[in-house]
């Protein structure tokens, strides 16, 4: 039976037609950030419909913002944004990594070659990948820790920015670990990011606690309030307000004076229950009411309001307290505790500042543009997912490609223990790996080939710690990674390949695009060249 009429407002492409418009979408896609990776990248100038522009060479960045309507290519792009999400680095070596393996498939598809037979074998390299990288790794300190976060770094802004933010992102790590009885989890989204306009970059500083542009609500509560309870609202402490079609029938003189104390009688109530819980410090979503501040500031309790909710959400997590709907509802099993609360001016701009038990952090940006603000903010985000990922795992790896070549090369001898068809799967999975380094050399301004055999013949002759052998790009020659502090998360790196293999197997499982033209008056899908 023909599946014309079925099919009759659908565009399909199958079998290898299928297959080579799908790599064509993730080679070009790849090619939109190649040129973004290492530290000789360069940069990218992004314009949104509003003609706002963005200057960034961070690869996801890139792809979340442009206009992609293709499937395979939405499909890369999610691929790269988990990496973002997990790892926080390594998203345009997935990107590039993945589409390298496609490319490779399918010189093996036009050898006759099936798809399943390529996709087993990148699976079983893969597995293989996993197997011998952790064999390659090395426990870190401090100061390895350090080194792996201006890695990351490498190629966004000057040097002295990526020194000072990547210690600044250790140490926020730091400050936010908690031990677990599975082990040390560094949320990164426990650091809040203040930004503030003027300044140089250099004034951009880590606070303890979490900071927020707020004042107290009445100049005779205290300035600072040491160890005590917090109650957190997602509302406020104010009269209640009347429906627009309400009137009020004044029969009597003292009738609307009897209204205003009954309002007074209730917001005092409020107040009182905030007395009788022991609340030293208060913060609502909402406003305070002008007779609520003065009760507060007599019952010694520091008020804050007009907070946003994902600050309360971030006090909530630091103090251990529940936000609650109305004063009156609260118990003391909804109550947080705090170090310290405090005021302070900086710059002329009042200041909050909360220190909970379970620690927090903000960091204070400072740049001269918004432009420059966005950037900073962006490169401290990846160093410190990057400080956290090595806080829950301490393992390292070499970088500067040195840690791919070294894959490869292991994975091209277990190649040869596949009897089937898969083994060409697995080398050209081997072949894909290399992209990395040729990339980097490629944007260095260096042949690439020639870069990679020298590379290759090194590790070959290196001896002992062979693996270590990366490019060094400053030089540009073949060099101990490890000595020269370029290290990469054994985490993030893992996560790259493993997000890159899947999305590629994704891909290159597809034998069948259905178009389905919902609209009569779309116009036709182009194929692609």
């Amino acid at each position: 039976m023909s599946d014309a009429p079925i099919l009759k407002d659908t565009e399909r492409t199958t079998g290898r037609s299928a297959l080579q418009n799908n790599i064509q979408a993730a080679m070009a896609l790849a090619g939109a950030v190649r040129s973004t990776l290492g530290p000789r990248g360069l940069d990218k100038l992004l314009i949104d419909d509003d003609g706002r522009t963005l200057v960034t060479n961070d690869g996801v960045t890139v792809l979340e913002s442009a206009k992609v309507e293709h499937p395979v290519a939405r499909m890369m792009i999610n691929a790269s944004s988990v990496q973002d999400k997990i790892a926080r680095d390594g998203t345009t070596s997935t990107v590039l990594m993945s589409a390298e393996m496609l490319q490779n498939a399918w010189h093996l598809v036009t050898q006759d070659v099936h798809p399943a037979i390529i996709a087993r074998g990148f699976r079983m390299a893969e597995t293989y990948t996993h197997e011998v990288l952790a064999e390659l790794t090395f426990d870190s300190d401090h100061h390895h820790r350090l080194l792996a976060a201006q890695t990351s770094l490498a190629g966004k802004g000057h040097q002295s920015m990526q020194l000072l933010l990547a210690k600044l992102a250790v140490d926020a790590a730091e400050a936010i670990h908690m031990s677990t009885s599975n082990g040390i989890v560094a949320d990164p989204t426990r650091v809040k990011i203040l930004p503030q306009s003027g300044g140089s970059i250099s004034d951009t500083r880590l606070v303890t606690g979490l900071v927020l542009a707020k004042n107290r609500i009445h100049e005779d509560m205290p300035r600072v309030a040491g160890a005590g309870k917090v109650l957190l609202v997602d509302g406020g402490i104010e009269r209640r307000s009347m429906k627009n079609d309400m009137k009020i029938n004044v029969t009597s003189p003292g009738i609307l004076e009897s209204f205003r104390a009954k309002e007074v009688e209730l917001l005092q109530q409020q107040v009182e229950h905030l007395k009788a819980l022991g609340i030293g410090l208060l913060a609502c979503k909402e406003g305070i009411d002008e007779e609520a501040r003065i009760l507060l500031a007599k019952a010694g309790i520091q008020a804050f309001r007009r907070v946003a909710r994902s600050d309360l959400d971030l006090l909530a997590r630091g103090c251990g307290a529940t936000l609650v709907s109305e004063v009156k509802r609260s118990t003391s099993t909804d109550l947080g505790a705090f170090i310290s609360s405090k005021n302070e001016t900086w710059g002329s701009v009042a200041h909050w500042i909360v220190e909970t038990e379970e620690g927090g952090a903000t960091l204070i940006v400072c740049g001269s543009t918004e432009t420059v603000l966005g950037e900073v903010e962006r490169s401290f985000g990846d160093a410190l997912g990057v400080a956290c990922r090595m806080l829950e795992d301490p393992r390292l790896l070499a970088g500067g490609g040195a840690t791919h070549v070294a894959l490869a090369r292991r994975l091209r001898r277990f190649a040869e223990s596949i009897p089937g068809r898969e083994q060409l799967g697995a080398e050209a999975f081997a072949d894909a790996l290399e992209v990395i380094p040729r990339v980097l050399a490629e944007n260095a301004g260096l042949d690439p080939i020639d870069t990679l055999l020298q590379l290759v013949a090194a590790q070959v002759n290196g001896g002992d710690n062979s693996h270590y052998l990366g490019l060094d790009l400053l030089n540009r020659r073949p060099a101990n990674m490890i000595e020269q502090g370029i290290l990469e998360p054994y985490l993030i790196t893992r996560q790259s390949i493993a997000g890159a293999t899947e999305a590629a197997i994704s891909i290159l499982r597809i034998d069948d695009v259905l178009w389905a033209k919902q609209d009569p008056t779309m116009a036709e899908v182009p194929e692609m060249e």
